[in-house]
């Protein structure tokens, strides 16, 4: 018998709904499967949860949730048998956007039974696990006011990006690739993606593969602040990497060198790291669920 559990957080994103959970035990719940729920209170309650389950031989965690989400719980099912099965309920999706699952959770579930287990790569900046994206410049800086926003969706992340310039203070940037060095001037956009997107279809690395065993780096000096803004519309037609000025960089191994000490933004959530950064990837450290193309 399969056994499945259901990760819930109710403040995730635009939040769910009673007809959304009835969806899920009607897909999932048969005569081969054990379905159970359990609530995501916070990050740090959601990994210890997901810790238990896996102890306890869950086969399948699906969270319903967000990319902060996936993160704190998908991160305690790193190289084990349990696979991650994504209903998104969050304010930009990234996850489930770069693998196509429906948006509505009702379509998600569904989509879900009938998906294709498949194992994908895992970055990691200063220790911890990302799946979707890490950014370390103004592109980490928007998260700081996007969490302040009562509502989600596209248009606060505009205005958290347009607050944040006034408030943000570049830094040069020593960054050492697979072993080649390079110094790079102060950035407006310094990311290092998994998968394609931040999230709203908007396309960071339009070329990143989830199971290609390398990471895409992506980097625009500040200087080129104009140019970006006025090339926003590249972001979702997926050809900001051929912009004049922006840097893209595959790799293994990254350490990057910072004057100061600075959060980085790690699949939508700030987290505080040091003045040295090291960014790796883990080939096929995490067994997804994937729908297929239709």
């Amino acid at each position: 018998m399969e056994r499945v559990r259901v990760f819930v957080n109710p403040r995730s994103g635009f939040g769910f709904s009673p007809s959304a959970l009835k969806a899920i035990s009607e897909t999932w719940e048969d005569e081969q499967t054990e379905l159970t729920f359990q609530y995501s209170h916070s990050a740090e309650d959601g990994s210890r949860k997901a810790r238990r389950a896996v102890e306890e031989g869950i086969d399948t965690i699906l969270v319903m949730g967000g990319d902060g989400m996936i993160n704190s719980i998908g991160g305690a099912l790193l190289d084990t048998e349990a696979t991650l099965g994504v209903i998104p309920a969050g304010s930009g999706n990234g996850f489930a956007r770069h693998f196509n699952i429906p948006l509505p959770a009702e379509q998600a579930a569904r989509a879900l039974r009938k998906a294709k287990r498949r194992r994908i790569d895992v970055g990691l900046a200063a220790g911890r696990p990302f799946f979707v994206t890490c950014s370390m410049a103004w592109d980490a800086a928007i998260v700081r006011t996007f969490e302040k926003f009562p509502f989600r969706g596209p248009l606060p992340y505009v205005f958290a990006g347009v607050y944040e310039l006034f408030d943000y203070h570049p830094q040069p940037l020593e960054v050492e690739l697979d072993g080649d060095r390079m110094h790079l001037d102060p950035p407006l956009v310094f990311t290092v993606a998994n998968l394609t997107q931040y999230g709203n279809n908007a396309c960071i690395a339009p070329h990143a593969q989830a199971d290609d065993g390398r990471l895409e780096m992506v980097y625009m000096p500040n200087r080129d602040a104009p140019r970006f803004f006025t090339n926003l519309h590249r972001l979702f037609d997926r050809t900001l990497d051929t912009l004049p000025g922006v840097l893209t960089r595959s790799f293994r191994h990254m350490c990057v060198r910072r004057e100061n000490a600075d959060p980085l933004q790690m699949d939508g959530e700030l987290v505080d790291a040091p003045r040295s950064v090291e960014v790796e990837v883990r080939p096929g450290a995490l067994t997804v669920l994937v729908p297929d193309a239709e």
